[in-house]
């Protein structure tokens, strides 16, 4: 558990200390995916693949050479640089565990909504009926314009 003081936290991984502040936060990013992808060759669109590209998206591509076009080039190769960095990736097979358990809250336990304290002059339940400009037999009445 952190402590309560303002003295930042420090912890040390296999490159370097990071400063973290009172709750284990790095202060300043530790990795970037820009230089991750810096490392990987870039790929290269043929003119031919972007124009199907843009066919097989039912789009029009921008004239060949102009800045559109080139940007536009650019941001699809760095596309599928992240891509292909992402095929790279080796992955542990760990068996069939089964699907992770990402609840925030532990299995077991949670909010006990039974035993929620309320604030004087909270209104819940069939209280809220008196709130209603009509209602019948605990049941709020909502007209209709419709005939039945």
């Amino acid at each position: 558990m952190a402590s309560s003081s303002n003295v930042p936290l420090h912890y040390s991984t296999s490159r370097a200390t990071v400063e973290t502040d009172m709750y284990g936060i790095p202060l300043k990013p530790t990795w970037s995916v820009q230089e991750l992808l810096s490392s990987y060759p870039a790929p290269s669109i043929s003119p031919a693949t972007f124009k199907r590209l843009h066919e097989l998206s039912a789009l029009l591509p921008p004239e060949e050479g102009t800045p559109d076009y080139i940007k536009l080039k650019h941001d699809l190769e760095e596309l599928i640089k992240l891509v292909e960095a992402t095929k790279l990736i080796k992955v542990e097979e760990a068996g069939n565990i089964g699907i992770p358990d990402g609840r925030v809250i532990a299995e077991g336990s949670g909010i006990p909504l039974d035993r929620i304290l309320r604030e004087d002059g909270d209104v819940r339940g069939q209280e809220l009926l008196s709130y209603a400009s009509r209602s019948v037999d605990g049941m709020y009445v909502v007209e209709t314009d419709r005939s039945r």
